[in-house]
């Protein structure tokens, strides 16, 4: 079976085919083709803008990914798309051309949780079996274990997520937003020799990173200019204290369910500190942490084709008429795993 997977519900349009053979259970990556939409140094991405080039490239990077796979239209089983969460306006672009290429092909839609897409691909990559799932991104952070059918959420930020706050402090320090504003963040946190203390902010099993990123905004207007810190020292700063708090509330999820896995996935998962600190308190648990490349790990459609098919063979489709945009992680029934 074969799925055509569309995935834009930020700044990164993905368009991926995956064939699944059901005899060998063999998962197979036909085509990961990916564009995406940057901008200025210090600037985010608005939603508007966003949606407008999701829609000028939408269609040659379909047609890029069908050339890629050497798929035919015909060959095509099932259309999937990115149905929540995300930002608004280029989630409907891209569910508009799913629904759109359902009806001219005549062919099954399935609308994907976008976290769910991440977990799935995450554990067919990586080969973890029942982990503890830290999903960190620009827009979700969650502290997530499987249970009964569904993706529990353990624990989440209470305001804004991880990647946001990167993003948003590369945006005070005018950092290029290519490749991506957290991977250069990385690149000068690398280079930081200098602690500085910040606010350190967990709730039980939540977290909180808008506090966080105020204090380092005044910390970075009154001490960059004279001197008594570099860029680079607040992006280590910055980088150890939001890790040390997800290391945290992961660690208590996996002692809660006596799991010794941990999955990273969300575009900040491909963050190597990140992944080195998990690591470090997994080995003293007895564990292991699993972890995916930037193929896998930033949005991308070859992750919406896979748990789109995942639920297609379990016998689910999504209405056309109600193939929308709406979703919770938890919300998901997750029929083609086991109950535990």
């Amino acid at each position: 079976m074969i799925a055509l997977g569309l995935e834009g519900s930020a700044n990164k349009l993905g368009i991926g085919i995956i064939e699944h053979d059901i005899e060998t259970g063999q998962v197979n990556i036909l085509a990961n083709v990916r564009h995406t939409h940057i901008t200025p140094p210090g600037t985010g991405f608005l939603p508007r803008d966003t949606a407008t080039h999701h829609r000028a490239h939408i269609i040659p990077v379909i047609r890029e990914a069908l050339k890629t796979a050497n798929v035919k239209v015909k060959d095509i089983d099932v259309i999937c798309y990115t149905k929540g969460p995300g930002m608004g306006a280029p989630l409907i672009s891209v569910a508009v051309v799913a629904r759109t290429l359902a009806l001219l092909w005549n062919k099954s839609i399935v609308g994907v949780n976008h976290c769910i897409g991440h977990i799935e691909m995450g554990r067919e990559i990586t080969g973890a079996n029942n982990p503890v799932v830290l999903y960190v991104s620009g827009g979700n952070t969650q502290v997530i274990a499987y249970s009964e059918h569904r993706y529990r959420i353990f624990g989440e930020t209470l305001d804004i997520a991880v990647g946001n706050c990167l993003d948003r402090f590369a945006r005070i320090l005018n950092l290029p937003n290519d490749p991506s504003p957290g991977y250069n963040i990385e690149q000068y946190a690398k280079r930081g020799n200098k602690f500085i203390e910040l606010p350190y902010t967990v709730k039980g099993m939540d977290v909180s990173f808008s506090g966080i990123l105020s204090f380092i905004e005044t910390v970075a207007n009154e001490q960059l200019s004279t001197g008594q810190c570099t860029p680079e020292d607040l992006c280590f700063s910055l980088q150890e204290t939001l890790f040390a708090m997800l290391v945290e509330t992961t660690e208590r999820a996996m002692a809660h369910i006596e799991s010794k896995e941990v999955l990273i996935v969300g575009g900040v998962g491909c963050n190597l500190r990140l992944q080195e600190m998990m690591a470090q308190m997994a080995e003293q648990r007895g564990g292991k942490v699993f972890a995916t490349d930037e193929r896998f790990c930033i949005d991308n459609g070859i992750m919406i084709a896979h748990a789109g098919l995942l639920a297609f063979r379990t016998g689910f489709v999504t209405p056309i008429e109600k193939a929308i945009c709406t979703q919770r992680t938890d919300e998901v029934y997750v029929a083609w795993r086991d109950a535990n």
